[in-house]
């Protein structure tokens, strides 16, 4: 009862602060304080909202960077997970590989986008690829710190039972380290969402991204916030997806 009560009084306080921004949106765009250029009027955005989600091109843009998405997602995650639990294993391993992999996460990759669209070419490929690099970190680093902090003493106990490799992963190493992976999972989703919008953005043939930009080159300032304003419900309905499921895998843990 406490729990559900805390989670409406923070709902409560998230929509108070959505509608006070709106509000003072409104307020900026009818009193002229600043330009329509810079800020268009919250009745004009909402107007150009309503318009874009009946356009086909919109939708086609749509598909464009969910497919991106998914795509970038689905081989971070197959790659961030092999590789997190095959240094999560050795200890050694962790103490080599851990550093250099969080050093390499902390080098801004932007830098490299060039080289990217090099490689893989400016249309979708190349924010696929450079969506799963980014996604990649977070995912292998949150899975090697689930595994590798699994308590040893209940590995010993495993294999003391007769437990295989199988047995053991499947029993033991997957539900311990479960909500740390999930919790990489979620950052991974929404750090390579963000990256595959930027790339959109700086060089993109399709996508939400490039229609953002190419509105900002054509100062269609209220049609450019329509999609800024949709780009943002998008994220948080990823979030609040990802969120939910980390929570429910958090729960057993927390119940235990």
């Amino acid at each position: 009862m406490k729990r559900r009560r805390f989670d409406w009084r923070a709902r409560a306080i998230q929509i108070g602060f959505v509608i006070a921004l709106l509000l003072l949106w409104y307020y900026l765009g009818r009193s002229g304080a600043v330009s329509s250029i810079f800020l268009p009027q919250l009745p004009r955005v909402a107007e150009k909202f309503i318009q874009i989600v009946q356009s086909a091109s919109f939708y086609n843009n749509l598909a464009v960077t969910l497919f991106e998405l998914i795509v970038a997602v689905a081989i971070a995650s197959l790659f961030g997970l092999s590789i997190g639990y095959l240094v999560g294993r050795s200890r050694y391993a962790v103490l080599v590989f851990e550093p250099l992999l969080a050093g390499i996460f902390a080098v801004p990759i932007i830098v490299f986008l060039p080289l990217f669209m090099l490689f893989f070419g400016i249309d979708v490929e190349s924010k696929i690829a450079f969506g799963a690099t980014y996604a990649f970190f977070p995912i292998v680093l949150n899975t090697i710190g689930g595994i590798s902090q699994v308590d040893p003493r209940f590995i010993t106990v495993s294999r003391s039972m007769g437990a295989n490799e199988r047995q053991l992963f499947r029993r033991v190493l997957l539900p311990a380290a479960l909500p740390v992976i999930v919790t990489g999972l979620r950052i991974g989703a929404t750090i390579g969402f963000l990256a595959i919008l930027g790339s959109e953005m700086i060089a993109g043939l399709r996508g939400l991204g490039s229609r953002i930009s190419n509105l900002a080159e054509g100062m269609n300032t209220a049609e450019m916030f329509a999609y800024i304003v949709f780009v943002i419900i998008l994220a948080g309905i990823l979030n609040l997806t990802l969120s939910t499921m980390q929570r429910r895998f958090d729960e057993p843990r927390s119940a235990s």
